[in-house]
């Protein structure tokens, strides 16, 4: 039986792309690594609950608590170390991390954004301004894009994509929702557990 990687997910807020991984997770989507972390960057967010819930360690990383960037990911690589993590997931983590962090875990960082990267990603684009932004540029196709992090937003290797149709109509909470479940609740599970199987032959 091989070891499987070990995954901490990085969340801000309700943590439905957590809830994503959990339920892959116990489908057996998820089989070559585990999430034995979940660090959230606030204090009151629900994502805590469902790890709670999922028996998966909790804890709070604020930078707002902690004042600067160099103290905020001190404390982070602190955890990760603890919890000898092989895998980072971000769900929803709506704090930049340094070029410094992220070199400690290359090509071990995941995230999931709501559009097809190359379009409306970057500095400024998260949330419902990815979506009003499709709209308003009127594209017919939008969709979610897993990619590795790198030192540039949005700007990593691509890992898996899926486009979701744009319907009239839409508004950027309704054209959200169906990015979410038709796009980035089934590609972040699937990109998991091909970087899981592949650190675990490495």
């Amino acid at each position: 039986m091989l070891k499987k990687a070990k995954i901490a997910v990085l969340v801000s807020g309700g943590g439905t792309n957590l809830q994503a991984l959990i339920d892959a997770q116990n489908s057996g989507l998820i089989k070559s690594g585990e999430i034995c972390l979940v660090l959230s960057s606030r204090g009151d967010a629900y994502a805590l609950e469902r790890a709670q819930k999922a028996g998966i360690d909790g804890k709070v990383v604020s930078k707002k608590e902690l004042g600067t960037q160099e103290a905020f990911e001190s404390l982070l690589l602190q955890y990760l170390n603890e919890y000898q993590i092989d895998l980072i997931v971000l769900a929803g983590f709506m704090s930049i991390l340094s070029e410094n962090f992220i070199k400690c875990y290359e090509k071990r960082i995941l995230n999931v954004h709501p559009s097809l990267i190359p379009s409306f990603c970057g500095q400024g684009f998260y949330g419902l301004r990815v979506h009003q932004a499709a709209l308003d540029y009127g594209v017919k196709v939008t969709g979610a894009t897993v990619h590795f992090v790198n030192e540039i937003p949005d700007g990593g290797e691509i890992i898996l994509q899926k486009a979701v149709d744009i319907l009239e109509g839409d508004t950027p909470e309704i054209l959200q929702k169906r990015v979410m479940e038709q796009a980035e609740w089934l590609l972040l599970p699937q990109a998991t557990e091909m970087v899981s199987a592949l650190l675990i032959e490495e």
